[in-house]
């Protein structure tokens, strides 16, 4: 029986194949530790295959994902001049083919089977740790904490968050019945729980803001473009006012202690002032991509042990923009901000200054609370994470593929059509349409 090549390519045809493709993902990027090699197999059986169902579609518009090419490739490049030349190349390879997965499902997915997807993946993976049940004690500041199958619980507070986000945005704009309220009820109440007991302060403290985004972007639907611009100007002006208060009358110790926190973020700020340290050796290109946290280097090893990990492996700089400027130097830090800027100000833009559509609000939300996270965490530099899958397939959303199909060049008759099914609309076939018309 031949498959026809739009149930696997096609955004508005695949929303079975993309949901289960996207679900295996969130899996992988879950419990690859656990379940070894076999996983990550599965992650690239689902995306890489489609390359040769319609290489067409991925050749469009290619020149779009320059910079996160670039970025991949400098990566690759570090193994030059790395500290531990076998680790960088192999970690390298698999972070650029890591990228290459979500650049097609970017291409295939529509952010609507993409939030399905992860719905699934989501709820099972959240159901698999509440079956292991694993409780660990933070040293360092004495709580026992839930961890479920992970490894901390920052991990699992990560998973719980976007669930309840994604269950969120899912019922505002995507459903289509009545009966979306009930399966979402499991996932809402079971990623709640995992977030409360799991005490991610990184993780409790930032799906709020990330939600009132969401409905702030949401209301501005009701609102003409040119007060949405300015609104969003006026509001980005408070945004940093506020910063800058916060920074400056002690609001923000008030906040870490709300969350049982001090001043430190429990050894946070001392792991930064090593990391600095440490960039300064290579200030320029870093000591190689993957290269810091190797098991036999002094300064890693050292790190390891005042913070009590025996394991000596899955640490880090508790910040994405230093961790990035220790392995890839001011060049790669300058790569990833750029890379994590022009997403979010692509999809904040589409919002606020063209037609309204729910998917560049829906992604706007992902990359805020990526953004939130970069300061604490470190969700964005790895392979085989949910953080840099989502981060990736958010900009390569951005880029305009042409429509070739027939059936899709069909041109909207009102705006209103425009607005209610916007990946119908294609501005070249408008223009000649527009042509025609005159």
């Amino acid at each position: 029986m031949k498959i026809p090549k739009s149930l696997l390519v096609d955004p508005e045809k695949n929303s079975v194949y993309g949901s289960f493709a996207v679900a295996v993902s969130i899996w992988a990027f879950s419990y690859s530790v656990i379940f070894g090699q076999v996983l990550i197999l599965a992650y690239y059986a689902v995306w890489l295959p489609l390359i040769l169902v319609d290489y067409r579609r991925f050749l469009r518009q290619l020149s779009s994902a320059w910079l996160p090419l670039l970025f991949a490739a400098y990566v690759c490049l570090s193994v030059f001049w790395s500290a531990a030349p076998g680790i960088t190349a192999r970690t390298a390879v698999q972070y650029f083919s890591h990228i290459a997965c979500a650049y097609i499902a970017a291409r295939t997915v529509s952010v609507r089977t993409l939030t399905i997807g992860a719905l699934i993946g989501i709820f099972v993976v959240l159901l698999y740790s509440l079956r292991v049940g694993h409780y660990s004690e933070d040293v360092l500041d004495g709580t026992v904490n839930f961890v479920g199958a992970f490894a901390s619980k920052n991990q699992i507070g990560f998973v719980a968050s976007l669930g309840i986000y994604f269950s969120v945005v899912f019922l505002a704009f995507l459903r289509r019945s009545r009966m979306s309220f009930i399966a979402m009820v499991p996932v809402v109440l079971l990623s709640a729980y995992m977030l409360a007991v799991s005490h991610s302060a990184t993780s409790v403290a930032s799906i709020p803001a990330v939600l009132a985004l969401v409905v702030l972007l949401a209301m501005s639907k009701l609102l003409s473009r040119r007060y949405r611009r300015v609104i969003f100007l006026v509001g980005a002006g408070l945004l940093v006012v506020s910063a800058f208060a916060a920074m400056n009358m002690g609001l923000l110790d008030f906040v870490l202690n709300i969350f049982g926190k001090d001043s430190t973020l429990t050894g946070r700020t001392y792991l930064w002032e090593q990391g600095w340290n440490a960039a300064q050796k290579s200030p320029i290109l870093g000591v190689g991509y993957a290269a810091y946290w190797v098991q036999g280097f002094s300064e890693a090893e050292r790190l390891w042990n005042e913070f009590y990990i025996t394991s000596r492996t899955g640490f880090h700089f508790h910040n994405t923009y230093i961790e990035a400027l220790v392995e890839l130097g001011s060049v790669g830090v300058t790569m990833i901000a750029l890379i994590m800027l022009r997403t979010l100000y692509g999809h904040v833009s589409a919002v606020i200054f063209r037609t309204w559509q729910a998917g560049p609000v829906i992604l706007t939300g992902v990359m805020v609370l990526l953004l939130i996270r970069s300061f604490v965490e470190v969700d964005i530099l790895n392979p085989y994470v949910t953080g840099s899958f989502l981060m990736y397939y958010s900009f390569f959303k951005l880029a305009k593929v042409p429509v070739t199909s027939p059936r899709r060049a069909a041109v909207p008759t009102n705006r209103q059509g425009l607005e209610q099914d916007p990946e119908k609309w294609n501005p070249a076939f408008a223009n000649g349409h527009a042509q025609t018309s005159k």
